[in-house]
């Protein structure tokens, strides 16, 4: 038997169907474990993700699968990643655990592990002590601001005024068209003036590839709302414990099925885990709801001085600046949901 990466993937999709399972799009590097020029076994890893990941019945007991995943952590190691994390059924879930993998988080449907320097409770202990926030009972929002808008301002200035001390997580994926960068200086410049939130990045365990796939590649399959409540379980029991958060402000969603879903999902799982889900009615400008989707959509035809009454002053301003034109020129070309 031998294990190399492939470039064939038909095979390995053809293969995976054995399975129920597809090959994402978004894979980077793919092994195979081939027996007599015949696939009896794959992985493959998007980023520091490991998925679709299987090994024929008949071969299950052979070791296979400690030797795809050494083999594809050698290739990640060999790029600098030093973190993985899988996605698996929740049947597999004692495989990989005996593979060195720690469980993170899971539901009927799909299970989180994490392996290799990643641990979600040092990374969230940290990361509250390095916030410099306090102890004391608190609100959070998770916003993706893409770009930031008043929809965005008036949900955070809502929360502001209703609780004593506000966390805004921004999501740190950078899959969005507007930069992590971009996106987190326009959060902190237009709430400087709430002298109560706090904005922080969102880290590798809130809204990420590694929490909530769907909702970067804003697919309504079946996995839609195990990736919600998975990512959901996932605040509850590390994020909120840790940064003593007692309610989640979302905003209501008209036009994402994506994000509906994910709403969804928080307002199922969050109060098992003693957090209030707050939700409020979207900022209306001109009777519709304001949406970055729609900003997105001003600027792709040209029409960005039509964008100022959605935005605060700061976020126009950047749109209106030198660092912003290499931003338009990219969502201008782009066919891209996010």
């Amino acid at each position: 038997m031998e294990i190399f990466e492939t470039k064939d993937l038909e095979e390995v999709r053809s293969f995976l169907k054995e399975f129920d399972l597809t090959l994402e799009e978004d894979v980077e590097i793919t092994l195979v474990a081939k027996e007599d020029s015949k696939v009896v076994g794959t992985c493959s890893a998007a980023g520091d993700i490991i998925k679709d990941f299987a090994v024929s019945k008949e071969f299950q007991n052979e070791g296979i699968a400690a030797k795809l995943l050494t083999s594809i952590q050698n290739k990640l190691f060999d790029k600098g990643i030093y973190e993985t994390f899988i996605f698996t059924k929740p049947e597999n879930k004692a495989i990989f655990e005996g593979l060195g993998y720690r469980f993170v988080e899971g539901n009927e449907d799909v299970v989180l592990l994490e392996g290799g320097a990643a641990n979600i409770q040092k990374y969230v202990k940290n990361s509250f002590l390095k916030s410099g926030l306090s102890s004391n009972e608190k609100a959070a929002l998770v916003v993706n601001c893409n770009p930031f808008t008043l929809g965005h301002r008036y949900l955070i200035e809502t929360a502001s005024r209703e609780n004593y001390e506000v966390v805004v997580f921004v999501v740190e994926e950078n899959k969005s068209l507007f930069p992590f960068e971009v996106r987190l200086k326009l959060v902190k410049e237009g709430v400087k003036d709430l002298k109560n939130v706090k904005v922080l990045p969102g880290g590798k365990y809130i809204i990420s590839s590694a929490t909530f796939p769907s909702y970067f590649l804003r697919r309504e399959d079946e996995r839609l709302t195990a990736f919600a409540r998975l990512d959901a379980a996932i605040f509850g029991r590390y994020i909120a414990k840790e940064f003593n958060i007692k309610r989640r402000y979302v905003g209501t969603e008209p036009y994402c099925k994506v994000t509906n879903a994910y709403n969804n999902a928080l307002k199922e799982i969050l109060p098992s885990f003693g957090v209030e889900v707050k939700l409020i009615e979207r900022l209306k400008i001109k009777d519709a709801p304001v949406s970055a989707s729609f900003v997105r959509s001003l600027i792709k035809q040209g029409r960005i001085e039509e964008t100022k009454i959605y935005l605060p002053e700061t976020t126009y301003s950047f749109l209106v600046s030198e660092e912003a034109k290499g931003i338009i020129e990219k969502i201008k070309r782009s066919d891209s949901p996010h």
